[in-house]
């Protein structure tokens, strides 16, 4: 049992086996899967956890009520890692009313079949008062799902965030943000945001507005720490990331079969290097993670793209990060490319016209040379690297 407040109690657990989070994004850290009680009059559960976690979770929820059953349980977001503990919680506590908007209703009933009538359809401001407690219901849709709600705690100034404000990484002993050193939590925040929200920008800035009217003393997301003394740097972290701000920066992305184009990559760092550029981040898109390349672009300003023809298409590793790039909103980006090929000019070709959706500045020509590398190429790319560091 961990006290955030002497009435509202963290009993989330903590996944450490879990290699990929939606099977997609590796978890170096783990995660966790955060959900809290709010002891008044009335008791409110709010978001659950993974149902792999259900024994221990049910362990958790006793040690706090011991035989008393939940009132409520608050569903900020039906996604299975927050909802998937629900058909077995009913079979635990039959008494509790579930709670969530109308789309969360159906999706409940689509995924676990448990809403019943006497459950309660929120819409948007509501309240439930609890006793002193009193719980105000926010819909922010599409952060990231169309059903997604945050709640607010108006007597202790709590907003209990569903996933908004959430980072990758298990909680080491302690969860709230005063008691730890939040230094990796805030990277794999940015982590996090890259890969499970940056399509969503213009929804995050508009739960952004919508939330901002309310004081906020403590913010509870369903991953990672309480922010408590660090709630104002979290929401800066999603603000940041949102609008599309970066540090200068280059980030370098580059496939290659044979070295060629790894050694044009080279060059564009020595070039902008050589112009005074400090922070260049280098990545072969076959061997880094992609959500680690994500987070570099969203960090910083600039990106140079590079690869080689591929059975007449772009190298195939470069083509999924431009899907990725297309299928996310990446904000205020400078972008340079380079490309080789030995008897079809495709490359350049085809990260040109990706970039048409991904919708990035264009700094200089692009460097495209024909089967070997010589020095003039590799000087073009040192001119590259040059303006992409202005």
């Amino acid at each position: 049992m961990m006290k955030i407040t002497e009435q509202v109690v963290y009993v989330g657990v903590n996944d450490r086996t879990k290699h990929l989070f939606e099977n997609l994004w590796p978890l170096p850290y783990g995660v966790s899967y955060n959900s809290y009680l709010v002891v008044d009059e009335k008791v409110a559960l709010i978001d659950t956890v993974d149902a792999a976690f259900m024994p221990e979770y049910i362990e958790k929820i006793r040690s706090v009520l011991g035989e008393r059953q939940p009132d409520y349980v608050i569903i900020n977001h039906v996604e299975p890692d927050h909802s998937g503990a629900l058909a077995l919680l009913r079979t635990h506590f039959p008494e509790a009313k579930l709670v969530g908007n109308k789309k969360t209703a159906e999706m409940i009933t689509g995924f676990y079949g448990v809403w019943r009538e006497d459950d309660l359809i929120v819409a948007d401001g509501d309240e439930l008062q609890l006793g002193t407690h009193c719980l105000n219901f926010r819909i922010v849709p599409m952060v990231h799902w169309p059903e997604t709600m945050v709640t607010y705690e108006s007597t202790e100034r709590i907003l209990f965030s569903g996933d908004v404000f959430g980072c990758y990484g298990a909680l080491n002993g302690a969860v709230m943000d005063k008691d730890m050193d939040t230094a990796l939590y805030f990277k794999e925040m940015e982590r996090y945001y890259s890969t499970i929200l940056g399509k969503y920008a213009a929804p995050v800035e508009q739960a952004l507005k919508k939330l901002s009217g309310l004081p906020i003393d403590i913010i509870c997301s369903t991953h990672g720490p309480v922010w408590t003394e660090q709630a104002d740097k979290a929401v800066g972290v999603y603000r940041r990331m949102a609008a599309g701000e970066a540090e200068h920066g280059l980030v370098v992305c580059y496939g290659s079969m044979y070295g060629h184009t790894r050694r044009v990559a080279e060059a564009v760092a020595e070039g902008a290097a050589a112009a005074g550029m400090k922070k260049i981040i280098m990545h072969d898109v076959s061997l880094s993670p992609l959500s680690d390349i994500l987070a570099d672009i969203y960090r910083y300003d600039t990106l140079a793209l590079g690869a080689p023809t591929y059975n007449g298409d772009v190298f195939p590793k470069m083509d999924d990060l431009l899907r990725r790039l297309a299928a996310r909103v990446v904000k205020n980006r400078r972008m340079g490319c380079f490309g080789g090929f030995t008897w079809a000019a495709q490359s350049v070709k085809k990260i040109m016209s990706a970039n048409e959706q991904i919708g990035m500045t264009l700094v200089g020509d692009p460097v495209e040379w024909k089967q070997g590398v010589g020095e003039d190429t590799l000087e073009k790319a040192r001119a590259l690297g040059k303006q992409l560091a202005g």
